[in-house]
């Protein structure tokens, strides 16, 4: 259904200049690499594309704590197909289940110097947009973060 319904409002829109992507969710499609480079070969559109939220698609400890080798892997497999980017932080609580939180960026474990390093080497124009804060506070520091972590990895923003 995914597919048929993606490929219906490329076919119906007819975009020229723009792409349509799916926002990665833990539980729905597309939810780690394999299902969006699986959604990609399937929808066979050019219009279509990828937006990369790491955060959504951390789900699992492993990736959690391996996500710099993680963001590798998923800027390496889509490279140019990559339109957008959602910027915020993730961190793991402390319960018995698997719990992650969602954080302001500079407050959880996403490779930050990976992440804005991979994607200057795919666009430099790449829109990063910092999601789920509650005050103008939060996302000046957010931004803030972000900004200072990109000086130290000579990516300009």
């Amino acid at each position: 259904m995914v597919v048929g319904t993606v490929r219906q409002i490329i076919d119906e829109v007819g975009p020229k200049r723009s792409f349509y992507t799916l926002e990665p969710m833990p539980r729905m499609y597309p939810h780690d690499i394999e299902s969006q480079a699986r959604l990609i070969r399937d929808v066979d559109r050019k219009a279509f594309a990828v937006h990369f939220d790491p955060v959504n698609l951390i789900c699992s400890p492993s990736t959690y704590f391996s996500n710099a080798s993680f963001i590798r892997d998923f800027v390496r497999q889509f490279g140019s197909l990559i339109k957008s980017v959602h910027a915020k932080d993730t961190l793991l609580g402390g319960r018995l289940t698997v719990h992650m939180d969602e954080v302001r960026p500079g407050l959880g474990v996403l490779d930050y110097p990976t992440l804005l390093s991979e994607l200057e080497q795919v666009d430099h124009d790449m829109p990063l947009i910092v999601e789920h804060l509650k005050t103008d506070e939060e996302f000046t520091l957010g931004m803030e973060f972000i900004r200072k972590t990109a000086k130290t990895v000579n990516v300009e923003l």
